[in-house]
């Protein structure tokens, strides 16, 4: 609940020119209005025209006018990578690492600290930053700004879900349980009694890995998809990637290579694939190419699918692992590798 009225709170906040600006012309309508009899046939106040009446144009083609001079957004591909890394994929080794002491099991850890400043930074870059903004002006086509928003307020939700279930589950490997064993088969599971507190467990790991991680990453790669729609360019020489966004690629699709193995979200990333796939062939026939800011994410996308096909060939004969993953799909989370093999391998030098 805090999350929402946080999101509501930005939301509110980044209206809040564009109101008083509103205001200020309905007084100015008023003044005029009454200056020259009360005629009320005068035309609207100039932003209640251009930004809270609906666009006659919506799902219409810009015109090529709006193709402005495309320049690589250093600025949203770097905060994106930094705090992705540092407060997403960093959050389950701080809890590792930093002493047990610091944050009792009965206690947020250190990762969820890390998770909660993942779920009010991102909202902000998405709104302020960037996406929020940028994707709307680049976008070829007039969308509601409230689709971006109910996409973000669902994003937070989805992660604030997530935060809960996650921190237990992160928590209990301190009691020895394994992310490598479903539920019922872990050995801290199996005989707790009575047996509905294992149905209360597994309602938890539904919340995590489930519902939390689809209210989570479908609207973060919907979003994606909206940018990406706007990264086309007619001009051949803006079709290059500069220096700062060949060194941003690696960590980037090395991210996106975590989200979607320990997500299990590949189906969701692969059908964002295929569409910006086919965004780019119907694109081409207009003419059109990505500019810097669609080749580093289409780009980052292709080096996610190599490291994910690379992970599953490494691991294609983990006996263990298949029995947790079934099924066509098979992609192990790096979370059941490491309580698999790394955890006993630390233990192993430990009791030596």
């Amino acid at each position: 609940m805090g999350q929402f009225l946080l999101v509501m709170l930005c939301l509110l906040l980044s209206l809040e020119p564009q109101l008083r600006k509103c205001a200020a012309d309905l007084q100015t309508s008023a003044r005029t209005a009454q200056v020259l009899g009360g005629d009320t046939d005068l035309e609207p106040a100039p932003c209640l025209l251009r930004d809270l009446l609906p666009d006659p144009r919506h799902g219409a083609v810009k015109s090529e006018d709006n193709f402005k001079s495309s320049q690589f957004h250093l600025d949203l591909w770097f905060y994106f990578t930094l705090q992705n890394w540092v407060l997403d994929f960093g959050r389950p080794i701080a809890m590792i690492i930093l002493p047990l002491e610091w944050f009792p099991l009965n206690k947020p850890s250190a990762g969820d600290y890390f998770h909660m400043a993942y779920n009010v930074i991102t909202p902000f870059l998405l709104l302020k930053v960037s996406a929020g903004l940028k994707l709307i002006e680049r976008s070829p086509k007039t969308l509601p700004r409230s689709m971006v928003y109910v996409s973000i307020i669902m994003f937070v939700m989805g992660a604030s879900i997530h935060l809960v279930g996650d921190s237990v589950n992160h928590r209990l490997i301190f009691s020895g349980y394994q992310h490598h064993l479903s539920v019922r088969e872990n050995p801290i599971i199996k005989n707790l009694k009575p047996e509905t507190l294992i149905d209360s467990f597994e309602l938890l790991y539904y919340y995590d890995e489930y519902l939390g991680h689809s209210m989570w990453y479908i609207p973060f790669f919907l979003i994606l998809f909206i940018y990406f729609t706007g990264c086309f360019t007619p001009v051949e020489d803006e079709s290059r990637m500069p220096v700062a966004a060949l060194l941003l690629m690696g960590p980037s699709s090395l991210y996106y290579w975590y989200l979607v193995t320990e997500g299990q979200i590949f189906i969701l990333y692969i059908f964002t694939f295929f569409a910006m796939m086919a965004l780019v062939m119907h694109q081409k026939r207009k003419g059109l190419v990505l500019d810097s800011n669609g080749l580093f994410l289409f780009y980052s996308f292709i080096i996610t699918l190599v490291l994910i096909a690379v992970w599953v060939i490494w691991l294609w004969n983990d006996k263990i692992l298949r029995k947790k993953y079934p099924g066509v799909i098979y992609i192990p989370e790096p979370w059941a590798f490491y309580t698999l093999h790394m955890n006993n391998l630390h233990a192993g030098k430990e009791s030596l």
